[in-house]
């Protein structure tokens, strides 16, 4: 984590990393999981070769494929809040990013099925790097013209899904400290926020870690509010439907007293 200068590159923020543990649920690796991982080291061996032989378009591609706020948004750059997810500089940062990804992502892959995955994964990095646009020229500075690059938003997303679904599995910090996973979440989200408050400055995208998480909150009860709430309105249309029609059986009845009039409810 941090900003990194280096190779006469450019002064830019990640995000990711940090010492940790695994929970017991991923260590097999599944199809999207290996396909992630795969496409996040292919790139980082690009940039790799282009730092060495030619600088200046690594420098080009870090800012045309990360996320630059003001460039994102004034330059019509739509696709940097995609693929910033995919871009790694150093390899610390790819390492942890890839090994949350591995270690929580399998567990989610094998329950959902491959394409909800895929499709989390991407929603949860692609709501926070248009996050730290929002913030970042709310904020102005530098804050919006360095580039931001990483996929832990889309890794703490993926952290708070294993926390919602399995509260009670043991992550070990450090590899040694376990703790329940629901523990882990509410810690990190807490000094997430708070890192956030302090404002930018650190060389760490903390807005970005933090909009992982909550688009990750809002697509998992966003989807159940949604269905109650459709459910309800359906409910309520029944309920209109059903009260207008006994208003038509009695102006019926009304009309024509002597008519039989058989049981309306059986079908």
């Amino acid at each position: 984590m941090g900003t990194y200068r280096g190779w006469g590159g450019p002064s830019y923020r990640v995000y990711g990393g940090g010492g940790g543990g695994g929970g017991g649920f991923g260590w097999l690796l599944t199809p999207v999981v290996k396909k992630l991982l795969l496409l996040n080291a292919g790139i980082f061996v690009g940039l790799f070769l282009l730092r060495f032989y030619s600088p200046a378009s690594e420098i080009i591609a870090l800012r045309e494929l990360g996320v630059v706020p003001r460039e994102t948004l004034f330059g019509f750059r739509l696709w940097q809040p995609l693929t910033y997810i995919f871009v790694h500089r150093e390899f610390g940062h790819l390492f942890w990013n890839m090994f949350g990804l591995w270690m929580f992502g399998a567990a989610l892959e094998r329950d959902w099925g491959g394409r909800r995955f895929l499709r989390y994964f991407l929603l949860t990095g692609v709501g926070a790097g248009l996050l730290n646009v929002g913030v970042s020229l709310l904020w102005g500075g530098s804050a919006a013209t360095v580039p931001t690059i990483g996929a832990s938003g889309s890794v703490l997303g993926v952290l708070l899904a294993f926390g919602l679904l399995y509260p009670n599995a043991p992550i070990l910090i450090m590899f040694v400290l376990p703790v329940p996973a629901r523990v882990v979440v509410i810690v990190y989200g807490a000094l997430t926020v708070l890192m956030v408050i302090q404002g930018p400055g650190s060389g760490v995208s903390h807005i970005s870690h933090l909009g992982g998480m909550l688009f990750g909150l809002a697509y998992l009860r966003g989807g159940w509010l949604l269905q109650r709430t459709v459910g309800r309105y359906l409910d309520w249309k029944l309920r209109q439907r059903r009260r207008d029609f006994e208003v038509y059986m009695r102006e019926q009845d009304e009309r024509d007293p002597d008519r039989p009039r058989p049981d309306r409810w059986v079908n």
